[in-house]
């Protein structure tokens, strides 16, 4: 009888440890096979990923990855949740978004799942503030919390929401939810600005009367959206809190009630461990805040995850539910306090009933049906997560130690400063969807061009003015929409011959990337028959690498006495002669297939 070691886990306790060493020798062996020759630590740094910020994902995570300790749940920093029972009393809040006042689609959530209101309210941008009121017909304010999103109209809305508190029975210590001031957000959003006195002001009532409802909301979609990283996100936040903090301070509350004032609003991305990890950052980066404050133990940060707007296609918008998903799971792994599923129709303009109840069940079926919210800090004690955090909670740090040099939030951005820095990201990263080295599903990569259009009803226009609204797919969508127009003016798609040299075996692989690409391009490929029979005026050769070097320059010669214009060929550059253009994994799909459309007349 063998006799365990009595340290816990001890399984492998009769195995010899493996070390790391170990395994960058068995890596190196199999990237040789591939042709690389690399040893040690190289090996290992071959097979990381680089992600935006400096960060780095490296392919093996071990103790010797050592990061902070997280401390416990629902204390300082807060790493592992603000509360030390997470969510697991019943799950998130499950807060939707509304921007039209149509009480029976408010209703219709929160007798199906949804437990707290998001209202867009403003004259041009949603519902108004005389709409309120109606908006919220036979909701039980005391039950459904209100948060409100009205910009400029923050003081007109807010002073609205208390009236119909008082007016429909509801005591001011019973009243939850969020008022919603948040000028800087604004300014982000519209380039205008706004007094934030009488912001304070409400800010001091709240803590008066109303201790159920914040008064401030820290909301970083706009940075986001403008194309900013996780640490750029996460930066601009905290600058954006302090200035309340001073504010709210300045205004006679204590750090106490000022921080108990504020609510964070992030974006929570299909790229599930960096949601996970910029969820948690954000929390021990806020604690530091009120740490140096003075109030150590009010910088538990209260947070709400939105599923990215960034991320959501318009073209194949069904593929929006798979990435809303994923991203949802992200925001409660991480220990979001409140999530808000956008509908897959979002960017379509008005969602539908499917699409709300779609959006609401996904937080459903994670907290009933998968329990995700029964573990607290499900990613606790990851190597992986815990060291992911750290790095992140150190680079958003550096930044907003940035804007705090440039004068702070506001400085920051009517200097330009912020929104040159968010530009520069969006633009490198621009760079990659464009070569398909981010690839966006049903855009620029299985895009289905005989797909039928999902039409919605137009949405309110959202505020602009100030830091730009990117998405994914905006430059894929611009191809999209000049074929869409072809097709409705011609009754035709612009068309490209693919010529398969060899036999299946030789071409298959790079005949499927070619028709993937130029379909991304909204350019229908033609494989069948010959080149005069598919009606298009520009051919692409797909084959192997040896069967170019025997047939790719006959072949092009005889495209072109067909009538070829524009003659490609998927692979690597090569020295062939009557080729124009090379495509591969990692070109420019975006400048080819525009100057593709171009060359077809396109506009």
């Amino acid at each position: 009888m063998t006799v365990l070691p009595d340290d816990g886990l001890s399984l492998a306790a009769e195995f010899p440890d493996t070390t790391r060493e170990q395994w960058q020798h068995l890596v190196a062996g199999v990237l040789r096979k591939s042709g690389k020759e690399v040893a040690g630590t190289e090996a290992e740094h071959a097979l990381s990923t680089t992600l935006e910020d400096g960060l780095s994902i490296q392919p093996l995570y071990t103790v010797r990855d050592s990061a902070p300790d997280p401390g416990l749940p629902g204390f300082p920093p807060f790493v592992r949740g603000a509360r030390a029972e997470g969510n697991t009393a019943g799950g998130w809040d499950v807060r939707q978004r509304h921007a039209v006042a149509d009480s029976s689609t408010v209703l219709a959530d929160l007798e199906n799942g949804t437990t707290s209101l998001w209202l867009v309210v403003g004259e041009r941008a949603g519902i108004t503030v005389a709409e309120l009121g109606s908006a919220l017909e036979g909701v039980f304010l005391d039950l459904a919390p209100v948060v409100l999103d009205a910009g400029a109209e923050t003081e007109q809305a807010a002073r609205r929401l208390l009236r119909l508190y008082e007016e429909r029975g509801v005591a001011a210590d019973a009243a939850r939810g969020n008022l919603g001031a948040d000028p800087l957000g604004h300014e982000a959003r519209t380039g205008d600005s706004y007094d934030i006195a009488p912001l304070t002001e409400l800010a001091r009532e709240c803590a008066d009367r109303h201790p159920g409802v914040r008064a401030f909301t820290v909301d970083a979609l706009p940075y986001h959206e403008a194309g900013g990283s996780a640490a750029q996100e996460l930066g601009s936040s905290l600058a954006t809190g302090v200035a309340y903090l001073r504010a709210l301070t300045g205004a006679g509350l204590s750090i106490e009630q000022a921080c108990a004032q504020l609510e964070f609003r992030y974006a929570a991305t299909a790229d599930q461990f960096l949601t996970i990890a910029k969820l948690r950052a954000a929390r021990r980066l806020w604690a530091r805040v009120a740490e140096v404050c003075g109030a150590s133990r009010a910088g538990a940060q209260v947070q709400h995850a939105v599923t990215s707007p960034v991320m959501m296609t318009r073209r194949d918008p069904w593929v929006n539910m798979l990435r809303a998903t994923v991203a949802t799971l992200a925001a409660g792994v991480g220990g979001a306090d409140a999530v808000t599923v956008l509908p897959f129709d979002e960017a379509l303009g008005v969602p539908d009933a499917f699409a709300r109840r779609i959006a609401r069940n996904t937080s459903t079926i994670l907290i009933e049906e998968s329990h995700l919210s029964r573990v607290i800090d499900p990613a606790g004690g990851s190597h992986y997560v815990e060291r992911l955090t750290d790095e992140l909670a150190r680079a958003a740090w550096e930044f907003f130690q940035e804007i705090e040099r440039a004068g702070g939030q506001a400085a920051a951005l009517r200097s330009g400063m912020l929104g040159e820095r968010l530009a520069r990201t969006w633009s490198a990263r621009s760079a990659k969807l464009a070569k398909r080295k981010e690839p966006v599903t049903g855009v620029s990569e299985f895009p289905h061009l005989a797909e039928k259009p999902v039409v919605r009803a137009p949405a309110p226009v959202p505020p602009s003015g100030g830091l730009p609204r990117v998405r994914r797919d905006e430059a894929f969508e611009a191809l999209r929409a000049r074929s869409d127009a072809h097709l409705a003016k011609t009754g035709a798609r612009p068309r490209i011959h693919l010529a398969a040299l060899g036999p299946a075996a030789a071409h298959t692989a790079r005949l499927t990337f070619a028709a993937n690409l130029f379909q991304a391009g909204g350019i229908e490929p033609v494989t069948e028959g010959t080149f005069e029979e598919s009606g298009a005026r520009q051919a692409c050769l797909c084959s192997s690498d040896a069967l170019y070097e025997e047939q790719a320059e006959a072949v092009a010669a005889g495209l072109r006495a067909a009538g070829a214009e524009h003659v490609f060929l998927a692979g690597r550059p090569g020295p062939y002669e009557g080729v124009d253009t090379y495509v591969f994994a990692g070109c420019d799909a975006v400048s080819v297939l525009s100057a593709t459309l171009d060359r077809m007349g396109v506009s």
